[in-house]
């Protein structure tokens, strides 16, 4: 291979590798649809499992009833081929049972993430264009004037209910939209990508056939709605007769509790984002489990996994314009440990092309820039064609009409035996637990605030080795400058995932002889120009020892009770040995969810006294 031009699937030796090839069989599947495919599923396997949420479940015929119930009462308002619905709903059987019935309907389905700010949905409504939105009564309200532009459906309510639970007949082609899915954006507002079913269906397609789904198969659903990965985890395996199982908002963020999750319920197949991943590939597991596959992707893969594991991990690789995934491929334990993990190769129907500035391919070994072709590239961007244009170009390599690749700013090379390895942004673009971050998006809702005159915002590796957020501010008004008020106004614009975890006070923004910003002259947060809250000491006996634990354990000479554990430069990891000190200390049990939820120092020492009220 004398290029970085690579269209290969996974090597002739994949079986070899504990990962199989893709399968020719399964290529008529994809002149079907995902609700098609359903709805055979339901025919074939009517009583079987297909979700299950707690205490709650639905069989295939329950699902498919429901969502033909709700597709006909959307179709009454005007869903039809290409019409984007809002799906406003939490993480559960009801957010499943509103896609489908959209997609049945014919609709495009527009997840909106419900933890989401107002504002931030009341853009996506209004951006995507959507002439319905599905939610329930109790996010109706909190939504607001954000929905009274369109007709709102409850999920739950009679009308939808009382509609005749038989099949719909299909109105969609494989260039019908299947989703728009929002990413983050440099303008400061999310931009929606437009999937369409062919592109869907090749992932589908793909992904059962790589790990040999099939409908004994029992599947995790862990991603939030907004994030892209929850599309690959739900439809690969319902139209596989497969079971899906979504696991609690505690547990798929603990890796303790989602390995125990995982063993329980007896899951084949798991997504998990790359820095949980990273934690559960180190724990001990069962030798007799009935895990065959842990998929990861959405950050860099920096370890690789133990020895003695009893399935295969495997990374991915994939931006939300390639339909989730465009590479692939079975991470060896231990093999070349000085280099981190590569991210495969290209999946089914896909083409890799490693470029340099003037579109030519690079030699092996060398780093260009990602090029993604193939039946996956998205349609383009909602309400931006000069963005779609500088994005989505004319694929010079390809001899079909109207071809086009995706310029994804990633950066990679090829290995001399075929493997992909990532090599960072060309841009200022951040990979961060799983999601795409623009900066400037961040900066841009910062400079807003009256006592902001400049902010930056960037990524830092806490001493540990963990990815943070840091917003760099220069402040013009010192009186209301804390790190609480800046992340208060911040909440108010953007999701949590974005919210910076430290801010960083500077007299003046670093800058090149260009005049533009000089990111590599951006200090590392220390607990000395840190951005602090308010002093406040120590008053009970409780918040004392807990403040000399946590100065021992961040070797940080002074913290406050409005200090935040995370803010400080504590992580899970640290977080587990607090826990343990915490135990050990006052003989109390505190989670890491816990942790998360109560992370400044005065909230800590007031739930370790709750507890140990409660105990005595």
């Amino acid at each position: 291979m004398s290029t970085s031009s690579i269209t290969s699937e996974f090597p002739s030796n994949a079986r070899e590798r504990q990962i199989p090839t893709v399968a020719s069989s399964l290529a008529h599947r994809q002149h079907k649809t995902v609700p098609e495919l359903i709805a055979e599923q339901a025919a074939a396997r009517a009583g079987e499992l297909a979700l299950s949420a707690g205490d709650e479940s639905l069989t295939y015929t329950q699902l498919d009833q429901r969502a033909n119930q709700l597709a006909r009462h959307l179709r009454s308002v005007g869903v039809g081929p290409d019409v984007p619905v809002g799906l406003c709903l939490e993480r559960s059987l009801s957010f499943i049972v509103g896609a489908l019935a959209i997609l049945k309907a014919g609709g495009c389905y527009v997840p909106l993430d419900s933890d989401y700010p107002v504002s931030r949905l009341a853009f996506m409504l209004e951006d995507s264009g959507v002439s319905a939105l599905v939610t329930t009564s109790g996010l109706s309200k909190r939504l607001g004037a954000a929905r009274t532009r369109v007709p709102t459906v409850e999920i739950d309510n009679p009308t939808v209910t009382h509609e005749s639970p038989d099949s719909v007949p299909s109105l969609i082609t494989g260039d019908n939209l299947a989703y728009i899915m929002y990413t983050s954006g440099s303008t400061g507002q999310p931009k929606g990508v437009q999937i369409t079913h062919r592109s869907l269906m090749n992932l589908v397609s793909w992904h059962q056939a790589a790990f040999d789904v099939t409908c004994a198969d029992r599947a995790s659903q862990l991603a939030a709605p907004g994030f892209d990965a929850a599309v690959w985890e739900v439809w690969p395996y319902l139209t596989a007769g497969a079971t899906l199982h979504i696991a609690g908002e505690t547990t798929r963020k603990d890796a303790e509790s989602l390995r125990n999750w995982l063993v329980t319920n007896h899951i084949s197949v798991s997504f998990v984002p790359t820095p949980l991943a990273e934690q559960m590939i180190h724990l001990e597991w069962p030798q007799h489990t009935a895990l065959r596959f842990l998929l990861t992707g959405g950050d860099t893969l920096h370890r690789h996994p133990d020895q003695s594991l009893p399935f295969t991990v495997i990374n991915n690789y994939g931006p939300t314009e390639a339909t989730v995934v465009a590479t692939s491929g079975p991470v060896q334990p231990d093999h070349n440990p000085g280099l981190a993990p590569t991210i495969g190769r290209p999946i089914s129907n896909t083409q890799i092309y490693i470029l340099d500035e003037k579109m030519q391919p690079v030699p092996v070994e060398t780093i260009g820039e990602i090029h993604i072709g193939g039946i996956g590239v998205a349609k383009g961007y909602v309400n931006r064609p000069d963005l779609t244009a500088e994005k989505f170009v004319p694929n010079p390599f390809s001899s079909e009409p109207n071809a086009r690749i995706y310029k994804t700013g990633d950066l990679a090379r090829v290995l001399s035996d075929g493997e992909i390895a990532f090599c960072g942004r060309i841009d200022g673009q951040i990979k961060l637990r799983g999601y795409r971050i623009e900066p400037d998006e961040i900066a841009n809702v910062l400079d807003r605030h009256q006592a902001i005159r400049g902010s930056a915002v960037g990524v830092c590796e806490t001493p540990r080795g963990e990815k943070q957020l840091v917003a760099y501010v220069v402040l013009t008004n010192t009186e209301q400058a804390t790190g609480r008020s800046f992340r208060e106004f911040l909440r108010s614009k953007l999701p949590e995932y974005m919210i910076p975890s430290v801010f960083v006070r500077l007299e003046a923004m670093p800058v090149l002889l260009s005049g533009k910003l000089d990111r590599s002259a951006l200090p590392a947060p220390t607990s000395a120009n840190i951005l602090r809250e308010e002093s406040r000491a120590p008053q009970t006996e409780v918040e004392r020892q807990l403040i000399h634990i946590l100065t021992t354990l961040l070797n940080i000479k002074e913290i406050t009770l409005d200090d935040d554990f995370f803010m400080l430069g504590g992580h899970s990891l640290m977080g587990a040995q607090l826990l343990s000190k915490v135990r050990e200390t006052f003989g109390v049990e505190i989670t890491l969810m816990s942790l998360f939820e109560n992370g400044t120092i005065a909230a800590m020492a007031s739930e370790i006294e709750r507890l140990s009220s409660k105990a005595a």
